[in-house]
């Protein structure tokens, strides 16, 4: 009887312990502060990076990494790829994070490789190119020649306005991602993030042709690529002789009608940078709306990483997208500045967010995940191309994020 009185003492003694270790361990979780969060991530950043680096240097000198390849081995960007701004631009703001001269040098490294991307003229995303690299590096060191790349890049991408339509042209119809889906002028949601090197071009020059162009594409796509609930399609396809719309679909989407993730990602923060550069009110109304779709849809999980799209059905397990909450996180923290009545709402549901992609679940341990700092997130479902892997844009918009985070 002792025996047992003692054994069952003992036990509770154990369980008690125990709970009492994990409670600890959640209060420690959840009592991080914002500074010690950032601090840690970027912590973390810097290894990862300086990882990835010497990877690269043994691969293939001054190309980009993008993702991982099935096999674990490192997807590079070519020059001229359209994620090939997002890894310079990262080194950027671990130097503007850290203030360290070594992150400055890596950075002009791998953004002055991209030295003929800013002529790209067959492709819209010169902006993600351009404005990600360059333009973080005039910002942060005012160097005149990353200005002139900036400026250069902004006259490339204007020889893809189409007036007829008010629209920029994302793709060529003789791309080979697009041959024989019957597309005349493919306009893709992707588009309104390429709009801030426009803005940033007419302030550079005083030449408002840019700017010009940049308003007309941006209200041209509220008029014909949102839904009346303010989700969007993936592609609006226009006729190039009238105008006038021929179809609305999604390539990356689950379905046409349904709503991809990182198209309302896009498409927030486009309207915000718009709305910031442009002043146009109608812009801020649309990133206001495009902001209460998202944050208050039943079909984002409760930690806020949506699904890679919204409306995805799948007896297999649908993956998260990282990269979705990200570009919505920072986002969300420029919005809050112009939008007193909602501002509460958008730092909750942006803390949540950071929170969440900083815990074991998607943050990289080190050494792991490629060098890469995100796990989770989807590059193009439908042709199994980067799902459920690191991404170089995730990472980027992440640590903007935490960035504009930590100086709120």
């Amino acid at each position: 009887m002792t025996m047992s009185i003692r054994f069952i003492a003992i036990t509770i003694s154990i369980l008690v312990l125990t709970s009492c270790k994990n409670k600890i361990e959640v209060k420690e979780h959840t009592e991080e502060t914002k500074q010690e969060l950032v601090k840690r991530v970027f912590s973390l950043a810097e290894h990862q990076y300086d990882y990835l680096i010497h990877k690269i240097d043994t691969i293939s000198p001054l190309l980009n990494p993008r993702s991982l390849n099935k096999d674990g081995s490192l997807r590079m960007a070519y020059k001229q790829d359209w994620t090939c701004g997002f890894f310079p631009g990262s080194l950027w703001y671990l130097y503007e994070q850290t203030n360290d001269n070594k992150w400055k040098i890596e950075a002009e490294k791998f953004t002055e490789a991209l030295d003929s991307a800013q002529f790209v003229k067959w492709n819209h995303d010169v902006g993600f190119m351009i404005q990600n690299s360059f333009g973080q590096g005039y910002r942060l060191t005012g160097k005149d020649t990353y200005k002139q790349a900036v400026i250069d890049a902004a006259k490339s991408l204007s020889t893809r306005y189409r007036p007829v339509a008010k629209v920029i042209q994302s793709w060529d119809t003789d791309a080979p991602w697009i041959q024989g889906k019957g597309l005349d002028m493919p306009i893709i949601i992707d588009n309104m993030m390429n709009l801030n090197l426009l803005y940033q071009a007419t302030k550079h020059t005083a030449d408002s042709t840019f700017s010009n162009i940049a308003n007309a594409h941006a209200t041209t796509t509220i008029k014909n690529q949102y839904r009346t609930d303010y989700s969007c399609y993936h592609i609006i396809d226009y006729d190039h002789i009238t105008g006038e719309v021929r179809k609305k679909v999604n390539f990356q989407g689950f379905a046409d009608e349904s709503a991809w993730a990182r198209g309302q990602a896009w498409g927030l923060y486009g309207y915000t940078e718009a709305y910031k550069e442009s002043g146009h009110k109608i812009f801020l109304e649309q990133a206001k709306k495009i902001a209460d779709y998202i944050m208050n849809n039943d079909k984002i999980p409760g930690d806020n990483i949506p699904y890679w799209d919204y409306d995805a059905e799948s007896t297999e397990e649908i993956p998260r997208d990282a990269s979705a909450a990200a570009i919505v996180a920072s986002a969300l923290l420029e919005l809050q500045a112009f939008d007193v009545t909602n501002k509460k709402e958008y730092l909750d549901y942006t803390e949540t967010i950071l929170r969440t992609l900083s815990s074991d679940d998607y943050l990289a341990q080190k050494n792991e995940n490629g060098g890469f700092i995100l796990k989770h997130s989807v590059g193009n479902f439908h042709e199994n191309n980067e799902t459920d892997a690191p991404l170089n844009y995730a990472d980027y918009y992440y640590l903007e994020a935490l960035i504009r985070w930590s100086n709120i």
